[in-house]
This record gives structure tokens, sequence and C-alpha cells, in this order.
């Protein structure tokens, strides 16, 4: 008997995550939920099972800020794999601060992590996809491909579009390397708009424009449950292509119904992924495609 793929969702114990975890479980998928707190995982994992009784779920421990944490999983999940979600993301205001390995902690949890958890997965992958959950704060956003680690000048906000930026360009990049190599595997992107369980508005900061977003709150954001759809959407729809990025059609893909966006011309760049996914290799040490 063939042994049954899961799919994997990261950051699956709250927001966004926990939405997509439990839809796939829904529709019949068995979902490792991969988060860095097993115990809220348990627990929100329980909460999936009264809504779905009949859902598949196991939940396994990953650091998206320590490599080792990451590597840890990855060799210990021996099943094929279908799907996976890279939709775990982190916004820390204040002062610069570094994850396990030494990296910028937004580029090192919302970029690197995920770099290397795709690597080592995906010779699990008969086929099947990979989703990366973007940000519409990518499009304000530039790559200093000389100072990735933001070293000069560090703004929190401005890190964490960066480090947006970076995983937009990851997907694309991955995208064409996947089709290059001929897998049957595909790289699909969305982002959620401004949802009101995500961590975008945070991500505009403590400004007036930051204060501004928190201030009209529930006027200008969807819920979680519609800002997940987009994800769900590029993970299960069957006419998805390689290389795609959903989010909401509304104005500046704040809201609304999913369609499919365009990234910003500096995240397809194919000549930005080339470098950035040099550079990547380098700081987690994986090489693939």
């Amino acid at each position: 008997m063939t042994e049954q793929s899961v799919t994997v969702v990261t950051g699956a114990n709250s927001g966004l995550g926990l939405i997509t975890a439990q839809e796939l479980a829904r529709r019949g998928r068995r979902v490792v939920m991969a988060v860095r707190n097993t115990t809220a995982g348990a627990a929100k994992a329980a909460e999936i099972r009264r809504a779905v009784p009949a859902a598949e779920l196991e939940v396994r421990q990953l650091d998206l800020a320590d490599l080792a944490s990451v590597r840890e999983f990855a060799a210990k999940l021996t099943e094929p794999v279908d799907l996976l979600v890279n939709n775990a993301g982190l916004v820390v205001l204040g002062r610069r601060r570094t994850t396990a390995d030494g990296f910028e902690l937004h580029l090192g949890t919302n970029l690197l992590g995920h770099f290397l958890l795709t690597g080592l997965l995906l010779d699990r992958f008969a086929a099947g996809r990979v989703v990366n959950l973007s940000s519409i704060v990518h499009k304000g956003a530039h790559l200093d491909l000389d100072d990735l680690q933001f070293e000069h000048g560090y703004d929190a906000a401005r890190a964490y579009g960066r480090s947006k930026l970076a995983t937009t360009v990851f997907g694309l990049e991955l995208d064409r390397r996947l089709r290059a190599a001929g897998s049957p595997v595909l790289s699909v992107l969305a982002h959620p708009g401004l949802s009101r369980s995500n961590l975008t508005a945070r991500a505009w900061g403590n400004g007036r424009l930051g204060r501004l977003i928190a201030a009209i709150g529930t006027v200008i954001t969807q819920s979680a449950e519609r800002g997940a759809q987009p994800q769900l959407h590029a993970a299960t729809a069957p006419e998805v292509r390689g290389g795609q990025f959903f989010g909401p059609s509304g104005f500046r893909e704040i809201r609304g119904d999913v369609t499919e966006v365009r990234p910003s011309a500096e995240a397809a760049d194919p000549a930005v992924g080339r470098a950035l996914w040099a550079a990547a290799q380098d700081l987690s040490g994986i090489r693939y495609l």
C-alpha cells in the first residue's frame, strides 16, 4: 500500500495558518501542523478536531528562526509530501534582533528558514505544490543585496517589508528553477491583503500610517477567514499554474475575492532572483535546483 502523502503548514497554530490547516483537513488532507510551540499547537489541533471530527492532524515542532530545528523537523518527516504551505511570518518592532544562527530576525525567519525547509523536503515530493506567503508590503520594499542582514540604518517595519519581498522573490525563482529542471512540483504565491488576524498592520510600524491603520481596523481590513482564501486557492485550485500569485481583488489588493495579482517589478526580476538564491544558499548552507 502506498504511504499517504502529507501536507505541511508552517505557523499553523494561529491566524491564517490555523484557518489554512483546518480547511485543508476539512478537504481530506493529512496535515502536519509545523509550529514553534507544540503545546499551543496541540490546543489548536483539538479546536480543529471539534470543528472537523474527521481531521487527520499531527503537531510537530519547528522553529524557523533556528536552522538546526528546521533540519531536525525535516529529518523526522519521513512521509512523502504533496503540499508545503510556507505560511509562518514574523513581525517584531523595535531594535534589531537576530535568530539562533545570527541572521536578522525577519530575514532569517520569513525567508531563510523556509528556504532551507523547502530544499530539505523537495525530494519527498512526487508532485504537488509549494505555496509561499507574500504580503502587499513587498511592493514598497527594496532588497539591498549588499546588506541583506540590514546591519546599517535598521528599521523594523522596513526589515519586515524586505523579508516579504525576499519571500516573493524566492517563490518566483523557485518556479523558474523547478520548470527548468522539468519538475512536476509547482511553486505558487499568495498574499492575504490586510486581514484582521494578520501581521500586516504591525508591519506598517508605529508611525502615523501604522496608527491610522490600527484606528480604522475593521473598516479597511477583512476577516482572517477571507484573508486565508488566496493561499487556499493557491494550494488547492486545480487550474493553478506554477509562478502564479493570488491575492484580493479589491482596491490596492487590501480585501476582496481571490484573483491573480502581479508582484513588484523587483520581485519578478530574474537577476534579483538569481542573486538572492545564491545568497540564501550561502547563508542557509543548502544547495538545490
